[in-house]
C-alpha cells in the first residue's frame, strides 16, 4: 500500500510538470524521453565461507563444507522523460543464475527465464527549484537506489547502503521520498523518509522467485518484514573546505516478523534512534583523515529493554606525489562497531550496532555471502586494514588491502559454545577494473555503448574465534554492457 502511494504520487507530480506550457517553441521527442540498457555478466567461486555454528543459519554449514560455483545474469532497461527541472525515471531488473556444482535436481539449479522481473526504479524528481529563503530545492520521491557512484546518498557507507544481502545485493533501492535544501554553495540539509517490505507487489515472475523476500535481514527470515523510518543530514564545507563534516539523526523501525531457522520464531519489532558525525579534514594536499562516530538509543517494543549500540571509524589517506597522475592513495583506517554477548538470547537487551540500513558490507562481498555475523552485516567487531589504491581514468583502477579482525565480546556466533578467542582473522582483498570499450562524451545512438569489466578477489584466513581454520576465498569476474 505505502509503495503504491509513493509510485502514484510520483507519477502524478510528472503529469502536473508535464503539462506545464512550454515557452521555447516545438521541443523534439528525443530532447524529452530517453531509454537505455546495461547487461551485467558475472562468475563468482568461493569456498568454505564462515558463518554461523551449527544449523541455526539455514544455508551457512552448507558454505562451508561446499566449494560453490555460479555464473549470474543481471539484465536492465531504464526509461526517462524530462521536461524544464523536472525528471521522471523508471527502471526493471531480472535476474538468473545457474548453480552448475550443488548437488540439487536440475529442475531447482536454474531458475526459470524469466526468473522474476521487478520494478527496481520509479522516481520522480526536481532540481534546483527556487524557493524563497534558500540558495535552491532538490527533491526526489518514488522507488530510487540508495547507492550513487559506487557510494551510499548522502555519503555515509556505514549507515545506508541498502540491498538485499542474501541474494547477492542485485538491488539498492527504497520507496522514499527525499529533499535537499541547499542554504548556500556551501551548507544543505537533507530530510528523508523511507519504508521498505519484503512483499513487493510490483515484480513478476515463478512462484518460487515471488517467495524470495527482497528485503530480508538473513536467509531466515520470510517475506514478512517491514522497516520505516526518516532522518536529517546536516552537510557543510567549513574553513574554505577544509573541514567538510556531517551530522545526522535517523529513527527507524523494523515491524515484527517471522523467521523460520532453526524453528518460525516471532521476532519483536525493534526501534532505535542513530545520532552521529563525519568529519574529513584536509590536513595539507598529501594528508586527509575520515573520523566518524554515532550513538544509537532505542528499544524493543514487546519488552521495553534497551537497543542500540556504538560506532567509530578513524581514517588517515596519504596522497601520493610520485605518479600523481593515477591518484595513488595510501590509507590505514579502523573501524569499530560494538557486540552484544546476550545478543541471541530471547528477551535481552541488544548493545550490539545496528548499522540501520548498511545492508551490504563495504570491505567484503565474501563475508556477504557467508553472513559472518548472522544478519549479513557488520557488527560486534573491530577491523583496522592497510589499502592501496590507484586510479588510471574511466572504469580503470586497482585496489589491495588487508587486514585483522576481533571481536569486541563473545557473542557465541563464532563457536557454538560460545569458546574460542576474540580473533576473527585477516581478510584481504584486491580488486582491478578495466574499461573495454568507453563512449565519447556527450555520444549519442549506437555510440553510447560501453563495455567494462572487473575481477576481485577475497581471502579470509580464520582466527581463534571460529570453529574452522581452514582459509575461505572468493574469487569473481565481471563483464559489463550498457547502452
Amino acid at each position: 500500500m505505502k509503495t503504491t502511494l509513493i509510485t502514484s504520487l510520483a507519477l502524478a507530480g510528472w503529469t502536473a510538470a508535464a503539462a506545464e506550457p512550454q515557452t521555447n517553441g516545438t521541443v523534439a521527442v528525443r530532447d524529452v524521453f530517453s531509454a537505455g540498457a546495461d547487461f551485467r555478466l558475472r562468475q563468482e567461486i568461493m569456498d568454505n565461507l564462515p558463518g554461523m555454528p551449527g544449523d541455526a543459519y539455514s544455508a551457512t554449514p552448507a558454505l562451508r563444507a561446499k566449494y560453490r560455483n555460479q555464473i549470474r545474469i543481471r539484465p536492465r532497461v531504464w526509461f526517462a522523460a524530462e521536461t524544464g527541472p523536472f525528471r521522471l525515471y523508471a527502471r526493471v531488473a531480472d535476474e538468473f543464475r545457474e548453480y552448475p556444482t550443488l548437488h540439487t535436481p536440475r529442475e531447482e539449479r536454474a531458475y526459470n527465464f524469466p526468473d522474476e522481473v521487478f520494478l527496481d526504479n520509479l522516481y520522480l524528481e526536481g532540481r534546483g527549484l527556487s524557493v524563497a529563503g534558500l540558495e535552491s530545492v532538490d527533491f526526489r520521491i518514488g522507488r530510487q537506489d540508495l547507492m550513487e557512484g559506487g557510494h551510499s546518498i548522502y555519503g555515509l557507507d556505514r549507515i545506508i547502503v541498502e540491498g538485499t544481502p542474501t541474494d547477492g545485493s542485485r538491488n539498492f533501492y527504497s520507496d522514499m521520498v527525499r529533499a535537499t535544501l541547499h542554504f548556500d554553495a556551501a551548507k544543505k540539509l537533507d530530510v528523508f523518509a523511507l519504508y521498505d517490505s519484503g512483499r513487493n507487489d510490483l515484480r513478476w515472475g515463478n512462484s518460487r522467485s515471488r517467495g524470495r523476500s527482497l528485503n530480508c535481514i538473513n536467509m531466515t527470515d520470510t517475506s514478512d518484514l517491514d522497516e520505516w523510518g526518516g532522518g536529517l543530514v546536516y552537510s557543510q564545507n567549513a574553513f574554505d573546505g577544509d573541514l567538510p563534516f556531517k551530522g545526522y539523526a535517523m529513527f527507524k523501525r523494523d515491524e515484527a516478523h517471522t523467521t523460520q531457522k532453526p524453528a518460525p520464531r516471532r521476532v519483536s519489532a525493534k526501534e532505535r534512534t542513530t545520532f552521529g558525525v563525519f568529519l574529513e579534514p584536509r590536513l595539507t594536499d598529501n594528508w586527509d583523515l575520515e573520523l566518524e562516530a554515532a550513538q544509537q538509543v532505542g528499544r524493543i517494543v514487546d519488552s521495553g529493554r534497551f537497543a542500540g549500540g556504538t560506532m567509530a571509524h578513524a581514517a588517515v589517506n596519504y596522497r601520493m606525489d610520485a605518479l600523481r597522475t593515477y591518484r595513488p592513495t595510501l590509507t590505514w583506517a579502523t573501524t569499530y562497531y560494538s557486540g552484544d554477548s546476550d545478543r541471541t538470547k530471547d528477551g535481552a537487551a541488544d548493545r550490539a550496532w545496528d548499522p540501520v540500513w548498511a545492508r551490504y558490507t563495504q570491505d567484503s562481498e565474501m563475508l556477504v555471502y557467508g553472513s559472518l555475523y548472522e544478519n549479513c552485516r557488520w557488527t560486534n567487531l573491530i577491523y583496522s586494514k592497510l589499502r592501496f589504491s590507484m586510479a588510471f581514468g574511466p572504469h580503470h583502477a586497482l585496489y589491495v588491502y588487508t587486514g585483522p579482525m576481533f571481536a569486541v565480546v563473545p557473542d557465541g556466533l563464532g563457536h557454538a559454545d560460545g569458546g574460542g578467542d576474540a580473533f576473527k582473522g585477516i581478510l584481504s582483498a584486491a580488486r582491478y577494473d578495466f574499461p573495454i570499450r568507453l563512449a565519447p562524451k556527450g555520444a549519442e545512438g549506437v555510440d553510447r555503448f560501453e563495455v567494462f569489466a572487473h575481477v576481485v578477489g577475497e581471502l579470509f584466513n580464520p582466527g581463534g574465534y571460529y570453529e574452522s581454520d581452514k582459509p575461505a576465498f572468493f574469487v569473481r569476474w565481471q563483464v559489463d554492457v550498457r547502452f
